[in-house]
């Protein structure tokens, strides 16, 4: 952001009078302060300090100062609001009450490969030791939180889980009785084609009955592959049937099936979480750390 305006200044002063240098990365800016005739250093932080940030530690730093403002070489003013990044990359007119000084910012070097190293290594010395030392609280709070959230999905679950109880058990009661009455009438049948035959009837008359009974079975058992795409075997028929009372039961009680199933998934997850938390507790060891080896 830039502000046009006329003549600022009635003095220019060399540019020697404001000297740029880096140090530790950091620009710092030396220039003599009018009241007290004497140089002073400002490091400032050209990532995050503004024009205005740094022009106001200069007036904090010198009392007789009464202006400071900041021109591009073409007379434009320069927002306060603009980094120090950005103003370091060209030079400018710094101007302290009446007097402009013509400033020329050096070509910051790139650094050399070990010098980026070592920041590197700095960089992830420092993050290691934030995570260090917040870590811990990070984790109770987060502990905290998911243990709350547990009691919440347990309460919301707790007359769910009653309900479901008493629905599976009357339908775990009626496939019983379907399986007993199944095996009730095959007794009969097996008992009336045994009387048919040795009481009733011979052997060559009982014979087409029998042959037809068998293929009346073989075309009910197809039927039963046609409609569900399974072949009929007693144990998922038995938990077809099962669920078919369940959830005949739970629409006749409105048992919100997807519901529960959505509370049991979140609980799951809520405790698998707490799992994952409570482990780089024990350890004393990072999250991060935890994740690498797993």
């Amino acid at each position: 952001w830039r502000c046009r305006k006329g003549a600022p200044y009635s003095t220019l002063v060399p540019s020697d009078e404001v000297t740029i240098s880096y140090r530790h990365g950091l620009p710092v800016i030396t220039l003599m302060l009018p009241t007290r005739s004497e140089r002073c250093q400002f490091t400032v932080k050209p990532v995050v300090t503004t024009v205005g940030a740094f022009l106001q530690d200069v007036q904090r730093e010198d009392k007789g100062i009464e202006r400071a403002e900041v021109f591009a070489t073409d007379g434009t003013k320069v927002s306060h609001a603009t980094l120090m990044e950005i103003l370091l990359m060209s030079d400018f007119k710094l101007v302290i009450n009446n007097t402009a000084y013509n400033v020329s910012p050096p070509v910051k070097d790139k650094l050399s490969s070990e010098h980026a190293t070592e920041m590197e290594d700095i960089k992830s010395l420092v993050h290691r030791l934030f995570v260090a030392l917040h870590l811990e609280d990070h984790q109770i709070r987060k502990e905290r939180e998911l243990l709350q959230k547990l009691d919440h999905l347990k309460g919301e679950l707790l007359p769910l889980e009653q309900m479901k109880a008493r629905i599976v058990d009357s339908a775990d009661a009626k496939t019983s009785r379907l399986l007993w009455v199944g095996l009730a009438l095959m007794s009969t049948q097996g008992g009336a084609l045994a009387w048919l035959t040795w009481w009733v009837y011979s052997w060559d008359i009982m014979e087409p009955v029998t042959y037809f009974i068998t293929y009346g079975s073989a075309m009910a058992f197809y039927a039963y592959f046609v409609l569900t795409k399974q072949d009929y075997i007693y144990p998922q028929a038995k938990d077809r049937q099962f669920l078919h009372y369940f959830y005949r039961k739970s629409k006749k009680q409105r048992f919100n099936v997807e519901r529960y199933n959505k509370l049991k998934e979140d609980l799951a997850e809520a405790e698998e979480s707490l799992r994952r938390l409570r482990q780089p507790l024990h350890l004393r060891l990072p999250i991060q750390e935890i994740s690498d080896k797993d």
